[in-house]
């Protein structure tokens, strides 16, 4: 597969993000355009810059597809990042207009905000252990959206993996303790999806170290205050015309969102 061009990726990233503003994200795969997992990248990359021109902060990172079947069925052969952005972390309880965003879909997840800089060649669990400020549960928002051929794991990455935003629960401190816990999801007081017996830190943290040794190969770092988002354990689930979003953990606390409809 031939490299894009830098005019190329320039026309790509603007219309990924023009796309994306205008509510109908990855407009420019229904061309059925086919680029290399790396260009996917590169564009991800390109609109990174172009929002941070306009005033737009990345806050942290998401960490998905961290599943060898949900890697297969995209056509990784390894979990999948993006940024996350301030102006699309919300509190819990929040309401959200259901017009933001195209076939909305949410997952289940955990979050952690650094205490202070990773340094790739320190990194290992007892390493991002000591480095964990607190834990939060995650309701993670995404534009389910798929317009290319499949696999479609170029088109997840040129989208910013498909994230939409983060509604973040409260915190609780971090601990090096051995624990279990369970994580649901909940659509209007009905559980959809639900995960038991995972194992804090094991589970949760499993691909932090991955994530920190890819952002170390583009000359970035994990940063204190950076919140991450430590992979899901299904695949986003479409909301339809459900309204009131929860995430439980019996250990982590809760979190909810619910979506205003016109």
């Amino acid at each position: 597969m031939v490299e894009l061009s830098q005019f190329q990726l320039d026309v790509y990233a603007h219309k990924i993000l023009n796309d994306y503003d205008a509510k109908t994200p990855s407009g420019i795969f229904k061309d059925k355009i086919s680029i290399s997992i790396e260009d996917a990248l590169r564009i991800q990359f390109a609109v990174t810059n172009l929002r941070e021109q306009r005033g737009e902060e990345v806050i942290g990172y998401k960490i998905g597809c961290i599943s060898k079947d949900t890697q297969f069925k995209m056509g990784l052969t390894k979990p999948a990042w993006g940024r996350l952005w301030k102006h699309e972390l919300y509190s819990d309880g929040v309401t959200l207009e259901r017009s933001n965003y195209s076939n909305p879909a949410m997952e289940a997840e955990f979050g952690i905000i650094l205490n202070r800089d990773l340094k790739p060649e320190l990194v290992n669990l007892d390493y991002i252990l000591d480095s964990i400020e607190t834990i939060h549960p995650i309701i993670e928002i995404h534009n389910l959206v798929f317009n290319g051929n499949p696999p479609f794991g170029a088109e997840l990455l040129a989208n910013n993996a498909i994230n939409a935003g983060v509604v973040m629960g409260k915190p609780t401190k971090a601990n090096t303790n051995s624990e279990i816990t369970d994580l649901k999801l909940i659509f209007d007081k009905k559980i959809i999806d639900t995960w038991l017996d995972k194992k804090w830190p094991y589970d949760m943290l499993s691909e932090v170290e991955w994530l920190v040794k890819e952002q170390d190969k583009i000359g970035n770092i994990l940063k204190k205050g950076n919140l991450i988002l430590t992979g899901a354990y299904g695949l986003p689930i479409p909301i339809n015309d459900k309204k009131l979003i929860e995430v439980t953990s019996s250990l982590f606390g809760n979190v909810s969102a619910n979506f205003k409809y016109k």
